[in-house]
């Protein structure tokens, strides 16, 4: 794997969250990595906008920006492509080069990103 960002770190709770997914979704370990080295690369490097990774609004966060994805492709949810439902939550630390994964969820699970943890690591 080609090293994009200087860093790639998870919160305690995104292990959490992604252990639990993986019972359902086998394919998701290799899936988050396509998706940093493909999606992320594109939109952050590269500045090109897919429609499918959005800065969450009115979060009160200044620094770092906090972003999610939609679009996001499961090989374990066949046929649905980048509709797959996963919804990725993580912060861009522009200065540092580094990606911080805060949460990973199924939209048939629960509607939204718990905006009370994201929060919790990032108002200052």
């Amino acid at each position: 794997m080609t090293k994009i960002f200087n860093e790639i770190s998870r919160l305690p709770e995104f292990e959490k969250d992604i252990k639990k997914l993986l019972k359902r979704f086998k394919t998701l370990e290799d899936d988050l990595n396509i998706f940093i080295e493909k999606e992320l690369n594109l939109y952050h490097k590269l500045k090109i906008d897919n429609k499918g990774i959005f800065q969450i609004p009115g979060l009160q966060v200044e620094n770092p920006k906090i972003y999610k994805a939609k679009k996001f492709a499961s090989r374990s949810l066949k046929g649905k492509g980048v509709q797959s439902g996963i919804r990725v939550i993580y912060a861009y630390f522009e200065e540092m080069d580094k990606i911080e994964l805060i949460e990973i969820y199924y939209k048939g699970d629960k509607e939204n990103e718990d905006r009370e943890r994201i929060l919790r690591y990032y108002k200052r």
